[in-house]
């Protein structure tokens, strides 16, 4: 039986079990990883930063093949094949594209029109509010701890500055 306080906006809107998100960690979040953290309920995002196009096709195949369970892809938006990436994740039915820097307003109506759900992450308020007014439909709060590529404030600073400052899991 799961604790109705662990049932959350954002388990609703992704469908996952639990509200834990493993991030699309370079070098770390494959195939393996994100389909165990599917299993267990939570939010398995797929690192695709660190792998060419060919690449990536693979590991959403492999994580289909291997989980029903919602999961999420991470791309960089300065990607030279960012267009061919977001196409595919359409394509591949993934239901959730994360963002380790803000998206466009053109990628983020691209997915939505496809009703992918849109989830960045971000490294301070104003970063939360910049995605929220583009549309998005949650962030990731990352703190300084999450390998301080984000910014230098410290989560638990963060996310209550986060949660403060835009109306969106």
């Amino acid at each position: 039986m799961i604790d109705t306080r662990l049932k959350t906006n954002f388990c609703e809107l992704t469908g996952v079990k639990y509200p834990i998100v493993q991030t699309g960690m370079g070098w770390v979040a494959g195939p393996n990883l994100v389909t165990a953290t599917c299993q267990a309920g939570a939010l398995g995002i797929l690192a695709a930063a660190t792998l060419t196009f060919d690449e990536m096709v693979k590991a959403i195949e492999e994580i289909k093949n291997n989980t029903d369970n919602p999961f999420g892809v991470n791309l960089r938006t300065d990607a030279l094949d960012i267009d061919f990436r977001i196409e595919h994740l359409i394509d591949a039915q993934v239901p959730v594209a994360s963002f380790a820097q803000a998206p466009t307003q053109r990628i983020v109506e691209r997915l939505k029109e496809a009703e992918v759900i849109v989830i960045p992450t971000v490294g301070a308020a104003r970063h939360a509010e910049k995605v929220a007014e583009l549309g998005v439909d949650a962030v990731i709060a990352q703190g300084s701890e999450g390998g301080g590529h984000t910014g230098v404030i410290p989560t638990s600073l963060l996310i209550p500055q986060v949660i403060d400052s835009v109306e969106i899991p």
